[in-house]
């Protein structure tokens, strides 16, 4: 048969990088096809080559049929190749139209633009995608799930007849994903081909027709993804047995609170939370979103200021109205958004892991000591296994599991009693995430206290010893961790919604 899009033999070089060695790809019309394989395994850097982004160093490209050599995304688009990127490229000052629209923007006579057309073109991707947003909104006041829609927007506009979607979920909610499938199913029956890369295992099974997996740059299998067992699927992407079990709770009934956060307020956001967290302990912080539970870490850290409530680090009052008083009681945050808030992504890993404590690689007369700070770097290298060819290397160079243990590496460097991880492993594949979070669980064997606060139900079961669920910026409950709590008892308090209800029940 002719294939919308096949792939033979690419290759792809970075500087001490083989990044892609002879991989072999091809999409149908009408069918979801699945791009798995860790973070680094190439996946992002095909998709590139195959939407002009990247020019491939060897190999072959058609499109139905026919040899191509696209050599930028507009020449990718005329042929009728469109990709959704994981890394959002809106602009925030212009509006949601303006971003879906930008280039091809409606034009009245003498090049006018047509502001009318502009939003109503665009209300009809909205609509198509159930998306209830005003055209004329600026990108930049929306939340990142809604910005993701608004990039999915994007790429629909152009009509594509192959659409490249690279974690389009990552910040989107269960009833968000379900929306999303419901569109992916309609542009299948358009005999569109989507090439999905997701690190989401359930979504493979749920919307995709074939799995395609990589592993280092290199080219593993291509399966049905209704006949292949999802075991099989990452045993393939990862060479190795991944572990899937619960935690083992420790007793910690004896060990001494490390924080203590009592009637925490914010505004709407946040409502009379109070909790609190041993050393040795991983409470985990369920909830959907808009939950409050992101609010309620950035409080903690100082980010955000607080109305009422206060907070006790070892059993002592400290006053946290910014990031340096958290860091000094001992607090350290890994934000959700790690690219803006967590890394310098311009800047080496010797100069990420040192940021948070500086003045220790500092002289009295304000000299970096770079021969100390290379050590540091090589050390938290080898002890939490970043993949990087030297500790000179560019952050943003580097996978995302890894991009994340270059954020815990600061943290450890600073020596931080508690440690907060606010969605430790999105965008991170499964391999990574098994790396995570025995990370983790070895940081609270060590004596530190770990908040986790995460979207995926498994995952916040995986870790948690105790489970905190927020509803409307309450906390509506702390549940066991281990066997003898389920997803359905998490989600009915995560709907508990009962406005009577005031503070925390606890259950355990």
């Amino acid at each position: 048969m002719t294939f919308l899009v096949e792939m033979r033999g690419i290759e792809k070089r970075f500087p001490g990088v083989h990044a892609l060695k002879a991989v072999q790809f091809d999409l149908k019309p009408g069918e979801v096809h699945a791009l798995m394989g860790e973070n680094g395994a190439g996946k992002s850097t095909l998709m590139k080559i195959m939407s002009g982004i990247y020019a491939p160093d060897g190999g072959e490209m058609f499109v139905d049929g026919k040899p191509v050599s696209p050599d930028g995304p507009r020449a990718a688009q005329d042929l009728g190749i469109g990709i959704i990127h994981q890394e959002l490229s809106l602009m925030n000052d212009l509006t949601a139209a303006q971003n879906v629209l930008i280039g091809r923007e409606p034009r009245r006579s003498f090049g006018r633009l047509d502001e009318h057309a502009l939003n109503a073109r665009t209300a009809e991707i909205f609509a198509s995608l159930n998306l209830d947003m005003d055209p004329r909104t600026k990108v930049g006041t929306q939340t990142i799930a809604r910005q993701q829609l608004i990039e999915i927007a994007k790429a629909l506009s152009y009509n594509p007849r192959v659409l490249i979607m690279d974690e389009p979920t990552a910040a989107l909610n269960d009833t968000e994903i379900s929306e999303l499938f419901n569109v992916i199913a309609k542009l299948k029956a358009d005999g569109v081909g989507i090439v999905y890369i997701s690190h989401r295992m359930d979504e493979i099974k749920r919307i995709a027709d074939r799995v395609t997996i990589l592993r280092d740059g290199a080219y593993i299998d291509t399966v049905e993804a209704a006949d292949t067992p999802l075991k099989t699927i990452i045993h393939l992407m990862v060479g190795r047995e991944v572990s899937q079990n619960g935690p083992i709770i420790p007793d910690l009934s004896q060990s001494p609170i490390a924080l203590d956060v009592r009637n925490l307020s914010r505004g709407h956001e946040v409502r009379d939370v109070s909790f609190d967290v041993r050393k040795g302990e991983i409470l985990g912080f369920a909830g959907l979103m808009g939950a409050g539970r992101t609010e309620v870490a950035r409080i903690i850290f100082g980010a955000d200021p607080r109305d009422a409530g206060e907070i006790l680090v070892a059993g002592q009052p400290v006053n946290i109205r910014t990031p340096h008083a958290a860091v000094e009681a001992g607090i350290g945050y890994l934000s959700e958004d790690r690219k803006h808030f967590g890394l310098a992504v311009d800047m080496t890993v010797r100069a990420n892991i040192a940021m948070a404590n500086l003045g220790q690689f500092t002289s009295k007369t304000g000299v970096l000591d770079e021969c100390a700070m290379k050590d540091v770097a090589v050390k938290y290298i080898e002890q939490l296994g970043i993949r990087t060819p030297s500790d000179m290397q560019d952050v943003r160079l580097l996978s995302g599991g890894n991009q994340q243990k270059v954020v815990i590496a600061k943290w450890l460097l600073r020596d931080c009693d508690v440690l907060i991880f606010d969605e430790p492993t999105r965008g991170i594949d499964i391999g990574a995430k098994s790396e995570i979070y025995a990370l983790l669980e070895d940081l609270a064997a060590q004596g530190r206290a770990i908040i986790v606060i995460s979207s995926e139900l498994p995952e916040v079961m995986r870790l948690s010893h105790r489970i905190a669920v927020m509803c409307e910026g309450r906390l509506t409950g702390i549940l066991p961790g281990g066997e003898d709590t389920t997803q359905e008892q998490i989600m009915e308090l995560a709907t508990q919604r009962d406005s009577a209800l005031n503070g925390a029940e606890e259950l355990v």
